[in-house]
């Protein structure tokens, strides 16, 4: 499988550090941005300045604002856009992309109107395309420097999970290929959601010990969630589980962590969203997450205390002190 050509839908920081990436694996690469005018600025400057500001995209990459232009000679297509707009971008790349043209699913999240995984929505949208999910521990200003980064890429096929690794492999980017699309996406989607549950510990002055039990309790729930929606238990244990989950749930440059932290430190919702979609452009999809996994969690029968508490945070008016020792009082179980 030849995948020369590759189309990046989506120029936020993420989809501009792919784009890069692509270029420096030796492919042909087309960038799609959304608006118009921020098209022709980077067109015109080569430089992302709202998104990744500071990182120079390689001449050789081809930056529109016409989806049809950017996928017209595409073998594969990056769709890296957020998770609540991604069912709208679907519908529009599917009336003008070729048919056998596979599409990487690059941005992590559940929509929330419907609770369906972005695979789902793919699914649903792009007219029986191959389908695969790239996802992984992943800072994209560390990534556009090249400095070492590794991620999984996965798909049902995995031929085809092995073709888009040979892709868009470099020196220092290095996908891992994996068969199983939905333990990777309910890693990358649902670690947010801990992310901001680890901020709101540090911002409440707990200290390594919290976040370590959050992190293992939080992965043994996503764990159960992921089984439980068909993906495998030794995904959530690679890049796309704990690899993705230690990065997000311990730096700064998280914005789901960030956020927690404000929150923590006692900024109501509102002021604690704010810096942090100032500083990045960027959206917090464990916000939108967490109400869309738990509702989907208990559609499966699965048991997901930590998830649940940061929704009850973020959605229901609950208090974190509250919440807090409504954990800490949990029953004690035998642990699986």
């Amino acid at each position: 499988m030849s995948l020369d050509r590759i189309a990046v839908i989506g120029a936020g920081s993420w989809g501009t550090a792919l784009a890069v990436v692509c270029e420096r694996a030796g492919r042909q690469v087309s960038l799609w941005a959304r608006n118009q005018d921020a098209a022709r600025a980077m067109e015109s400057s080569h430089i992302n300045e709202t998104y990744l500001p500071g990182v120079e995209i390689p001449r050789a990459v081809a930056i529109t604002s016409d989806l049809a232009a950017a996928v017209s000679a595409a073998d594969a297509v990056l769709l890296v856009v957020p998770a609540q707009s991604l069912r709208r971008v679907a519908i529009a790349l599917a009336e003008v992309l070729a048919d056998d043209v596979p599409v990487a699913l690059c941005a992590k999240g559940i929509e929330v109107n419907t609770g369906r995984l972005m695979i789902e929505v793919a699914s649903e949208t792009l007219g029986g395309r191959p389908i695969a999910v790239l996802s992984g521990p992943s800072f994209a200003g560390e990534t556009a420097a090249g400095q070492p980064t590794a991620v999984t890429l996965a798909a049902s096929s995995i031929e085809l999970a092995r073709a888009l690794t040979q892709a868009v492999a470099t020196r220092t980017f290095r996908p891992y290929a994996s068969d199983d699309p939905v333990g990777a996406e309910v890693g990358g989607a649902v670690k947010n959601v801990l992310a901001i549950a680890c901020g709101i510990a540090a911002g409440r002055g707990f200290g390594d010990n919290t976040r370590a039990a959050l992190i293992t309790r939080g992965l043994a729930e996503i764990t159960r969630f992921a089984v439980a929606l068909g993906g495998r238990r030794d995904t959530m244990l690679g890049l796309s589980g704990i690899g993705d989950i230690m990065l997000t749930c311990s730096s700064e440059q998280s914005r789901n962590f960030s956020f927690g932290l404000r929150l923590g430190r006692g900024e109501a919702l509102g002021e604690a969203l704010g810096p942090v979609l100032g500083a990045s452009h960027s959206t917090i999809e464990g916000v939108f997450t967490a109400a869309a996994v738990v509702a989907r969690a208990q559609e499966a029968g699965v048991d997901m205390p930590i998830a649940t508490a940061v929704d009850a945070v973020l959605n229901r008016g609950a208090g974190l002190a509250g919440t807090i020792e409504d954990l800490l009082a949990r029953p004690l179980a035998q642990e699986v």
